[in-house]
């Protein structure tokens, strides 16, 4: 006979859920982990970033630019008249002293003005020498009749002095006397008036010679403007020095203000540096620079800082100091540095690819296993050409990389490999 044996389906199906629900728990535990993972590094290669180390010490603060070399003196030399260029005589790289020619103008008009001034001249000149010599004859014959007239008034004088002493003795009649002091007197008042006269016509005659003498001073000036024009058609170079550019050809018609030619004295150049608008406003006067010829390096200072920005740059002077690399001539390009100051006693590290001073940058930090770097926020200071204040965020000795790490931007940390 068959016996029932007790049913076990209610167990199972408590096992079966606590299985389940175990199941669920670890998985949901799993998940849970899972999301929590962070995600995986990306691996980068170590030759193409570029570390550096966090230091402390002195830095000093720098700035950078291209720019050229120009002289210091330079003379640009221009037509003084309406000429045509008859004859380039000298070609720029040419050494030339302060009279030699470099072009020779030709001007007809001026030929035929510089001879009529000079027949002016002449003529003025031989009318003051006619007036010269009427005046002086009219002098002289005023002179002639003064002196007559002095002559008779102390011819009668006397006369009139002797009547007196006659007069004493009766013998002369009291209207004789008084006849002769009459006539002493009239001849007096004639006399004044005669060298009165005499002074008048030295001071009219020394009054027409002076607008005569002014006459031929005016022809003298017309004669040398019209002579330095003409000798003008002969260019000189006015300076010693390099003939550095001559912009007209043989047989141009140049009008007064065209520039002929330029001449600079190459011993004496300066370096003309163009810096960033935004690294420019910490530039003094008389700062340190030092100027790279790419075939030396000269020492200079700042002599003077353009006002105007332009094309996002400001132009810098800078004076040489010393004597110039062998290569160095005008429009050469160079290098120009800038010292700005020097920080005592700062953390710094080199200046990474982004990131502008007074501002706070995304840095990967390498780890002290060198493999692994980890984002950190850092904030920077002071810049200068190659390095930059650390204000915070890293320490002395802690490695970064500085180089350009954009295209991990949506990553905390990377693996150098």
């Amino acid at each position: 006979m068959d016996i029932a044996r007790p049913s076990n389906a209610r167990k199972k199906r408590i096992r079966q859920i606590v299985y389940g629900g175990v199941s669920l728990l670890v998985i949901a535990l799993v998940t849970v982990g899972l999301s929590r993972l962070k995600p995986a590094a990306p691996t980068v290669e170590r030759a193409v970033v570029w570390p550096d180390s966090v230091k402390r010490g002195p830095m000093v603060r720098q700035v950078r630019g291209l720019g050229t070399l120009t002289p210091e003196d330079i003379r640009w030399i221009p037509a003084t008249t309406q000429a045509r260029v008859e004859k380039i005589v000298l070609r720029p790289g040419t050494p030339v002293k302060h009279d030699a020619v470099i072009l020779e103008l030709s001007n007809p008009q001026l030929d035929q003005q510089l001879q009529d001034a000079q027949l002016k001249l002449q003529s003025t000149e031989a009318a003051l020498a006619n007036i010269k010599v009427q005046l002086s004859n009219d002098l002289l014959a005023q002179k002639a009749a003064g002196a007559g007239i002095e002559a008779d008034y102390n011819k009668a004088k006397m006369q009139a002095q002797m009547n007196e002493e006659l007069a004493k003795d009766q013998l002369v009649s009291a209207l004789v006397l008084k006849q002769s002091q009459v006539d002493a007197e009239q001849l007096g008042v004639r006399n004044q008036i005669a060298k009165e006269q005499l002074a008048s016509k030295a001071e009219s005659t020394r009054a027409q010679i002076a607008v005569a003498q002014s006459a031929v001073d005016q022809a003298k000036a017309v004669v040398a403007l019209a002579q330095r024009q003409h000798d003008e058609l002969k260019v000189r170079a006015g300076i010693d020095g390099m003939l550095q550019l001559v912009p007209v050809e043989e047989g141009q018609q140049v009008a007064p203000g065209t520039n002929l030619a330029r001449v600079a004295n190459p011993t004496r150049l300066k370096a003309e540096i163009k810096i960033a608008e935004t690294q420019a406003k910490d530039i003094q006067l008389g700062q340190k620079a030092e100027v790279d010829t790419r075939n030396g390096v000269v020492d200079g200072r700042v002599a003077r800082i353009d006002p105007s920005v332009i094309n996002g740059t400001r132009t810098v002077d800078v004076t040489l100091i010393g004597g110039l690399p062998k290569g160095a001539v005008p429009d050469l390009s160079v290098d120009g540095t800038i010292e700005l100051e020097r920080l005592n006693d700062v953390l710094y590290m080199g200046r990474p690819a982004f990131g502008q001073e007074q501002s706070v940058v995304g840095l990967f930090k390498i780890g002290s296993d060198g493999v692994n770097a980890e984002r950190v926020q850092v904030k920077l200071g002071k810049s200068s050409v190659n390095t930059v204040e650390v204000l915070s965020g890293l320490k002395v000795g802690d490695q970064v990389i500085l180089s350009d790490m954009s295209a991990y931007d949506a990553y905390d940390r990377i693996r150098l490999k």
